[in-house]
This record gives C-alpha cells, sequence and structure tokens, in this order.
C-alpha cells in the first residue's frame, strides 16, 4: 500500500505540478511555497510584548508588556510565534483554514514547531498540547480542525501527546468586525473542559493557527486555570 500510495503521488505530480500558494509558480514535489515567496517570510524579532508577542516598532532593549497586557487579566503565561502573519504565511493559513488546503499543512506545522525553541517555551517543560476547539457545526462544514491537525504534527516531533480537553459549547458569530472587548463577550461561555483530570495540576500549552487579539486563546486559557491547570502557554503559526 505504501508503494501504491507513492506511485499515485509520483504520476498525481506529473500531471498537476505543484504551485506556489502565492505567486502559483510551480514549486518542487512536496513544496507550495516557492524560493521567491519564502524569501519574504517575516519573522517575528524583538522588540516585542513579552506576554503576548505584539510587535513594538521602535528602539526598545529591556523586557516589557504592552498596554493591552497591562490594564487586564491574563491567564496565558506567554503567546509564541516565529513568524508574523503576513504575506505567504497568511495566505498558507488562510487557505489551509477556509479552503480545505490540508496538503499546506506540512508548511504550517513547521512554521509552527520553529517556535517551540523560544525561551518562554523551551525554559519550562509542559505536558501536553491542547488545541483550540471548533463548534461541532463549524468542524462539520470544514471537516476538520486545524488546530487539532497541527497539535498532531507537534506531538509527532515532539513526542509531547495531544489532549482533545477543550470543546467549544457554542457556536458565536463571526469575529472579524469586532473589536477586543466585543470579541470577549462574544467567546464568553463558549468553551468548556471535557477533561478536567487531564489539564489538572498540568502545565499546558494551547495550540492555535494565528493569534490576532488574543480574545479565543485568552478565553480557553481562562477555562483551563479555572479547571485546575498549573499554567498555559500559548503557540501559533504566526501572529496578527
Amino acid at each position: 500500500m505504501p508503494l501504491l500510495s507513492q506511485l499515485f503521488r509520483t504520476l498525481v505530480n506529473l500531471c498537476y505540478p505543484p504551485h506556489c500558494v502565492g505567486c502559483k509558480a510551480e514549486t518542487e514535489p512536496g513544496s507550495h511555497v516557492c524560493d521567491s515567496c519564502a524569501d519574504g517570510i517575516e519573522r517575528l524579532e524583538r522588540p516585542f510584548c513579552e506576554r503576548c508577542s505584539d510587535p513594538f516598532d521602535g528602539a526598545i532593549s529591556q523586557i516589557f508588556e504592552c498596554p493591552n497586557c497591562q490594564d487586564r487579566t491574563i491567564h496565558f503565561d506567554h503567546a509564541v510565534a516565529a513568524y508574523r502573519s503576513t504575506g505567504i504565511i497568511r495566505e498558507c493559513i488562510h487557505a489551509f483554514k477556509y479552503n480545505h488546503a490540508r496538503y499546506l499543512r506540512g508548511h504550517l506545522s513547521a512554521w509552527l514547531a520553529e517556535a517551540l525553541a523560544d525561551s518562554r517555551l523551551a525554559s519550562r517543560p509542559y505536558d501536553f498540547f491542547i488545541p483550540v476547539p471548533l463548534h461541532h457545526i463549524r468542524r462539520r462544514e470544514r471537516e476538520y480542525n486545524q488546530a487539532e491537525e497541527l497539535c498532531h504534527d507537534l506531538s509527532k516531533r515532539t513526542g509531547v501527546p495531544t489532549r482533545r480537553a477543550l470543546k467549544r459549547i457554542r457556536n458565536t458569530t463571526t469575529q472579524t468586525k469586532l473589536d477586543r472587548e466585543e470579541r470577549m463577550e462574544n467567546l464568553r461561555g463558549a468553551f468548556q473542559v471535557s477533561e478536567t483530570a487531564s489539564v489538572k495540576d498540568r502545565h499546558l500549552v494551547l495550540v492555535d493557527d494565528v493569534f490576532t487579539t488574543g480574545s479565543t486563546v485568552e478565553e480557553c486559557s481562562r477555562v483551563l486555570r479555572h479547571a485546575g491547570a498549573a499554567s498555559v502557554r500559548v503557540i501559533c503559526v504566526a501572529r496578527g
């Protein structure tokens, strides 16, 4: 069966050569990002907020927290990403999330895994990866949960297990046109811990595709901490 699968993929690549998600140029088999688009990927570099990684466009050398983090209670210790949500990374996230482009999973999980080297994650051990859940209606529409797919790849790379310890019990309206406070209110009561025993006194890493305002991961973190989690850190492919 593996040989037949390999032969099938070879035939598909011959008849339909892979193309770059960004510029549509032909790419090597197994790759969907060309060298030119890859060169334009924007890494997330300091200075940025120590808590949420919000980039700061200025000259600052010391560790700091942004006003958004200073002015409110936050239930995750750190939110970490290696890249900014621009260019080809943003296009890959969008295609993977909304256009059933599961073939991009390898690219996204590789970018996500780079964030594991960040000292805010690497300096302390953690017990489980926890994917941000989808409501069952949304999951049925998309056919898979993108955060869960990425979690499984991280588990294969690291040996750290994935736990589906959260479930989404309320299908919220779209967040795209809401500000931070409206998003938080929209998400209140949307998540529930499904495996309390697996999170109590555990150090957890919450996984999502992109961090924009942080409203979703904050609400998930709040629920996990109230269920007894010792700590929650967040890892994403990219920071908006």
